[in-house]
This record gives C-alpha cells, structure tokens and sequence, in this order.
C-alpha cells in the first residue's frame, strides 16, 4: 500500500463559469490537488463556513481580482440557492480584492491567491493589504498556479517580477500618505476626534449632537474644526482622510461612554 498524499484543498472563486470550471478541471488532475469552484463572495463564504463545519477547511482560495455579482445560474459549486451579494460601504458588489479582506478576517488561516486579467501595481497593492499572498495573472501556466499554491502554504508571498517595482511603489506612497493623515488626526482635541468617529459612522449634524450631548450649534462649530484641521472641504473628504489614518467609525450600538455622560452632569447640563 502506498503512503498516503496529503492533499492541498483549493477553492477558485471566479464569476466566469467556463475560466473556472476548465482552472478546477486542471488543478483537480493534480494527485495532491482537491478543488472546488464557487462563482460569487457570498457562494465562497458559505463554501468555508460549510467545509469548517465539516472538518475539511480549505486551504487556499484563488480569487477573481475583479469578482462581480452573476445570477444564480451563472455559478458553480456547492451553493446554487440565490444569495444577496455582499456590499462594499459605497453600496456596489464587493470585489474580489474585498473577499479577500473578507477571508483574511473570518478564516486567517486560509491563504488566498488572487487572479488577474492583468498586472496592476495599485491593485496587486491593495490586494497584499487586503491578506492575499500572492497575485497571478490568468493567462500564467499551470505549474507558474501550482508552484504559487504551494509556496503560499509555506508562508511565503509571490508576484511576478514585473509587478515589484510597482508594488513596493504603491506600498510606500500608500505609508507615506496614511503618515500624514495620522499627523493630521493628531491635530483634534479628544472631542473633535469623537465627532469625527461620529461622521466616519455617518451621522449627521443632529444624530451626533444626540450622541455627545450637545447643541448642534456646537456640533457644526466642531464639524467645521475639523474640515480645517484636516485640511479637506468635505465631510466625504475627512471620512477618506480618517480611514487612511485608520480611524474607525463610533460604535453605535452601545451609546454615548459614562466620560461623555459623567461630562455632562459637571457642566450642568451645558453643551462642551
């Protein structure tokens, strides 16, 4: 008998039904290779979660760089049920590179491959800052797909050659921008930063003043603070600036903190 092959389990997640059906075909053919195809991010998530569920996690995913929203019909896998595409914050279908974030932050133990039409310096970047290990073009061989496979379960981050300067290019402009979007928020009293959560989380002028307990005279006295400290002229442009500085949005669901209440109750009831 001979010695067991430890297999190497893959999910391809491309909308193109006839890419990823001839893609899962080939690697299939690979005695060490088990695949399985899913053609949208909802069909791929369900695919981890059931194949967790069983005891039988994936270990790569190979993912369309320019994942899209197909009917039902148009996909392959495991999932055929209709299932709602999930959104990106500016209300369209998520793409891949978002899947990618998406895997990276329910399964990090999952290595994901993303798979272009093209090289692009800006978007192999933005996938290596989503979790992806590695980027292959589509029209790469099949042993270029497998040596990728296998290197990523090694830890180790591939791109093609052509691609470094480019990445690494993006990845510092990238750092240096986020720097300066960090010394800018710096700038804010601790109310300013609080309300500038508050426009991160999409509040306006009087959900915020609910909030934080003040008039919304102080409110739009805040809120224009912080478009000058930020140097921006827009409430659409200080969200940008903020989540490039890392900024996340109030938490909603649990209501103003006992600082900003206990803040009140010392004023006398008067706005900060």
């Amino acid at each position: 008998m001979g010695v067991p092959v430890a297999r190497i389990r893959v999910l391809v997640v491309d909308d193109h039904r006839i890419f990823a059906e001839s893609l899962a075909a080939a690697l299939a053919a690979e005695p060490d290779v088990e695949v399985a195809a899913a053609g949208s991010g909802p069909a791929a998530l369900r695919c981890l979660e059931r194949a967790v569920s069983e005891g039988r996690g994936y270990d790569v995913l190979l993912v369309d760089a320019e994942l899209g929203n197909l009917a039902p019909q148009a996909r392959t896998g495991a999932d055929p049920a209709p299932v709602p595409a999930p959104r990106n914050g500016r209300g369209g279908p998520v793409d891949g590179i978002s899947l990618v974030g998406a895997v990276r932050a329910a399964r990090p133990s999952v290595r994901t491959v993303v798979l272009a039409e093209k090289d692009d310096p800006a978007r192999a970047a933005l996938a290596l800052q989503a979790g992806a290990c590695g980027w292959v073009a589509k029209d790469s061989s099949l042993q270029r797909l497998l040596a990728v496979i296998r290197g990523v379960l090694r830890d180790e981050t591939h791109l093609p050659a052509a691609l470094l300067t480019g990445v690494l290019r993006e990845l510092l402009a990238d750092r240096k921008h986020r720097t300066e979007s960090e010394k800018l928020v710096e700038s804010l009293t601790p109310r300013e930063r609080e309300v500038l959560r508050c426009m991160v989380a999409g509040l306006g002028r009087k959900a915020v003043a609910e909030r934080l307990f003040l008039s919304p005279h102080t409110v739009r006295t805040h809120m224009q603070n912080v478009l000058g400290k930020l140097d921006v002229h827009s409430t659409l442009a200080a969200v940008a600036l903020a989540r490039r500085a890392g900024v996340g949005p109030a938490d909603l669901a649990s209501g103003p903190g006992p600082t900003l209440a206990r803040d009140v109750v010392e004023r006398g009831g008067q706005p900060a």
